[in-house]
């Protein structure tokens, strides 16, 4: 008599939601977020894997964004944190690039203006950027400046009449290859102080290089960018933006957004190695069938679910105004170490499949590895949370 064949997807929670989370949302809140799930699944999916051998930005799909609406759902469409969370999940269980590149311009970017900007400037700015008819990036990071930026960027400003002058160097910074605008981070020569300046990409004495031969997010365009006596009108200096206290308001909040993001790669790991694991036949049975397998798959699900758990109360803490820096660095720790032993079992589940982009399972594998080191390093949140735990400082 022959076995059944198994249909992975009519298998039970399909959607990876093993504790049904989702069921915390409003109806209304359930509902976009199945609209969203469908979306990515026919317009981000069939695209993913070749943008991303490619190494190039699928600028397409940018449009396509902008008609489905969901820039900004805390802050302009009044949704909860939890529901912007999973969607952000969700982008990453689709593509990590392109969620990457939401994170960027509406979290990053967008949070900045949101966060710094005076009433008159967002009524300027927010519309277009908005509605994606001007594209942004966030530069922070440097060429000789990672986690120690806090301390003082090496790019400098200094006033000049009605305007900044700013020189220096960023780097990792991504969209700004092909973005309109991009929000610098830069030292006040004056008072030492980081201050922060909507750039425009057209400058004369603004640069971005693509960095190329990346490992991971290969679709996303990280850039070097140089600053050669770049002059801003002070119409353009964020009026909010005036310490590294200040940048620290954008950065608590996008640190979540990458810790959603660790939930999101789990998912999408175990999306494939599961289906890997039901339809590969090995020794005449489904890979599935074997005890070791299941284990894998166990511990992967037990690490997503964790980490959602984690995330959905800090979701809810945050609409509360009751999130802190280090329970966003804990999170984004915690969450990250769990999807890199994640995607190492799902991999493995793939044997040497696991390692070609068409099996899905290399890019998430690979991409992982972004998400474990960039919106502060797992070592430096976990410092972060031991100051917090101890009160003695472990770095300076």
């Amino acid at each position: 008599m022959a076995k059944p064949v198994i249909d992975p997807d009519n298998l039970p929670y399909g959607d990876g939601d093993f504790y049904a989370f989702e069921e915390l949302l409003s109806e209304a809140e359930r509902n976009r977020l199945h609209e969203i799930r469908a979306w990515l699944k026919a317009e981000v999916k069939p695209i993913a894997a070749e943008a991303w051998n490619q190494g190039v930005f699928p600028r397409s799909i940018i449009p396509k964004l902008a008609e489905i609406d969901i820039m900004s759902p805390v802050h302009r469409q009044g949704h909860s944190s939890l529901f912007a969370g999973l969607v952000h999940a969700e982008f990453t269980r689709a593509d990590t690039s392109i969620a990457t590149f939401m994170g960027v311009h509406d979290g990053l970017f967008t949070g900045s203006i949101e966060a710094l900007a005076s009433q008159e400037q967002k009524a300027a700015w927010l519309p277009d950027i908005y509605s994606l008819k001007k594209i942004g990036a966030f530069g922070l990071t440097e060429p000789l400046g990672g986690s120690d930026v806090a301390g003082g960027t090496r790019t400098t400003a200094q006033r000049d009449g009605d305007n900044w002058i700013l020189n220096g160097e960023k780097r990792w910074i991504g969209n700004a290859t092909f973005s309109d605008w991009v929000v610098i981070y830069a030292r006040d020569l004056a008072d030492n102080q980081v201050k922060g300046f909507l750039v425009d990409t057209t400058l004369e004495g603004y640069s971005a290089t693509k960095i190329e031969n990346k490992i991971s997010l290969r679709s996303v365009e990280n850039a070097d960018i140089v600053l050669d006596n770049v002059i801003v009108s002070d119409d353009f200096h964020l009026k909010g933006a005036n310490s590294f206290k200040d940048t620290n308001k954008v950065l608590k909040v996008t640190r979540l957004a990458v810790a959603w993001q660790a939930v999101g790669q789990q998912m999408a790991a175990f999306d494939v190695a599961r289906r890997y694991a039901v339809e590969r036949q090995q020794f005449g049975r489904p890979l599935a069938s074997f005890q070791l397998i299941q284990d894998k798959l166990v511990q992967i699900l037990g690490n997503t679910v964790s980490s959602m758990g984690m995330m959905v109360r800090l979701a809810q803490l945050e609409d509360a105004g009751a999130a802190k820096d280090e329970q966003s660095a804990l999170a984004k720790a915690f969450t990250t170490a769990r999807m890199r032993e994640s995607v190492a079992h799902g991999r493995a589940i793939l044997g040497g499949n696991g390692i070609v982009v068409d099996y899905e399972m290399a890019k998430i594998f690979a991409d992982a590895e972004a998400i474990y080191s960039y919106e502060g390093t797992h070592e430096i949140n976990t410092l972060v949370t031991g100051r917090a735990i101890t009160g003695i400082a472990a770095f300076v």
